[in-house]
């Protein structure tokens, strides 16, 4: 490529023809550059042949390598994709048992806050804890000795606190210990009635008013008289000078017979005659005839059908009294024996030896059965809750 903008050169002059000793010496030019020419191209050619063989096999040696680094990058890719599977799965794992490390310290925390207050409990003094557990034990005996109607745990709880107060030697427990002491004594004075026992006495009261007789009885009545009365038995009447002796007259067992020098005379037999019979006239009006003062006329108008539930009445009573005891409930039981006993002189007879028994056992009832309530240890409870509330 040549540059058009040179300025243009100035015309050679004309070669004039040489002498002749030049035209002798002059000779045509040789194709030796020719030659080197094609040489060089020759050599040219055979290397840009060689460059482009070379360049050919880079070139598929590139393609080779380029496909081999393919292939790896797909195997790579899926190698990757499942790592990413595993790593999600395990991400998913790791927020699970984050969340179950997170509950865990949750409830470790609440533990360990529980902890330090049961810690901070037990750190409390020795006289605290000793009080507060003899307050808890005396309550817990007076439970148990208001369920069971017995003195013993409440005994043995106060026996136990007044050992305790020994052992711990703290002279600000002096005023508790004395309270022990003062309701350990009321305690053991206190008489406690057997409730067995007293069941017992209500179940024989419950059958007895069956045999109790009313007041518009006179049969029931002068029968139970009649063997309240009867005489004891007595030999057969002796017989004085082979007769026997007017009816009526009674002759000692112990007594030897008279003699027959002794025997006495009419007169005293008519007299002893007399005598008995007017004793047996006497017996049979009494058995006719019988006055008794009655301030309550409302009992003498009681039906047998009415007696019977009269009777019913009181053994319902009776048997309330007696669950009322077992229940550890003394007023009601107290409040229906009472009852029982204002209706004894009303409708029953109260001469009759089974009244009268029936009415003894109730008094005894209503003695033993006020026995049942166990004392409080107010003294000592009054105590420990000074002590509480002073520190």
């Amino acid at each position: 490529m040549t540059d058009t903008s040179a300025p243009p050169t100035e015309p050679t002059p004309p070669v004039r023809p040489a002498t002749a000793d030049a035209t002798d010496t002059f000779e045509p030019a040789s194709p030796d550059w020719v030659r080197w020419a094609v040489i060089v191209l020759s050599a040219a050619t055979a290397g840009a042949g060689w460059v482009a063989w070379n360049t050919q096999k880079r070139v598929q040696g590139l393609e080779q390598e380029l496909v081999r680094r393919q292939q790896d990058t797909q195997g790579q890719s899926a190698e990757a994709r499942i790592l990413a599977n595993q790593a999600q799965a395990l991400s998913r794992d790791a927020v699970a048992r984050a969340t179950l490390l997170e509950t865990r310290v949750a409830e470790v925390a609440l533990q360990r806050s529980q902890v330090e207050d049961l810690i901070k409990t037990l750190s409390q003094s020795r006289d605290e804890n000793l009080v507060a557990d003899i307050d808890a034990g005396l309550r817990v005996a007076l439970q148990q000795a208001t369920l069971t109607g017995s003195a013993d745990p409440l005994v043995t709880a106060l026996q136990s606190a007044d050992e305790r107060l020994t052992r711990a030697k703290q002279p600000r427990l002096d005023n508790v210990r004395r309270a022990v002491a003062k309701d350990l004594d009321r305690v053991r004075a206190t008489r406690v009635a057997d409730l067995a026992s007293l069941s017992i006495r209500l179940d024989e009261a419950v059958r007895l008013v069956d045999d109790v007789p009313l007041l518009n009885q006179p049969e029931a009545v002068i029968a139970g008289k009649n063997e309240a009365n009867a005489p004891k038995a007595t030999p057969e009447p002796a017989k004085a000078g082979g007769k026997a002796l007017p009816k009526g007259q009674k002759v000692a067992a112990t007594e030897p017979a008279p003699a027959a020098s002794e025997a006495p005379g009419w007169g005293d037999q008519l007299l002893a005659w007399t005598r008995g019979g007017a004793e047996t006239v006497w017996n049979e009006a009494r058995g006719l005839v019988r006055l008794t003062r009655i301030s309550r006329p409302e009992a003498m108008l009681i039906s047998p059908e009415q007696g019977f539930f009269l009777r019913e009445n009181l053994k319902l009573r009776l048997l309330n009294a007696r669950l009322a005891l077992l229940s550890r409930q003394t007023n009601t039981a107290v409040n229906d024996l009472h009852m029982v006993q204002q209706a004894l002189p009303r409708y029953f007879d109260t001469e009759s030896r089974k009244t009268q028994l029936l009415q003894s056992m109730l008094a005894e009832v209503i003695g033993q059965g006020q026995q049942t309530l166990v004392p409080r240890p107010d003294d000592t409870l009054a105590a420990l809750a000074a002590v509480s509330g002073g520190r």
